[in-house]
């Protein structure tokens, strides 16, 4: 047996990508009046359960695909963040009634 240990080696974290310039941004209009910019990465998706995440295949669809997502994503993340800030407006009222129960 070896009595030497071996040390794990550390690297640097990646970084992520600079921004793109802002003529190669992609804009999508939705109902004629809200317009998006997405990168690369396109839109954030809220879970359900708060967390946030991307749509793994955003490049590969096409614009007609990008705008029907858009249209669905927009509308369930008003209604998850809607969820999301009602959940911590109670959990904020039911802290408050434990500690002036106490």
């Amino acid at each position: 047996m070896s009595s030497q240990t071996q040390e794990p080696e550390y690297t640097a974290p990646l970084a992520l990508p600079p921004p793109p310039p802002e003529g190669e941004v992609e804009q999508i209009t939705v109902n004629g009046s809200q317009t998006f910019k997405f990168d690369k990465l396109g839109p954030v998706v809220v879970n359900s359960d708060g967390t946030l995440s991307r749509i793994a295949n955003w490049e590969n669809m096409v614009p007609i695909e990008r705008e029907r997502v858009l249209k669905l994503l927009v509308a369930r993340n008003k209604v998850r963040l809607a969820n999301q800030e009602k959940a911590q407006g109670n959990a904020d009222t039911e802290d408050k009634l434990s500690i002036s129960k106490s």
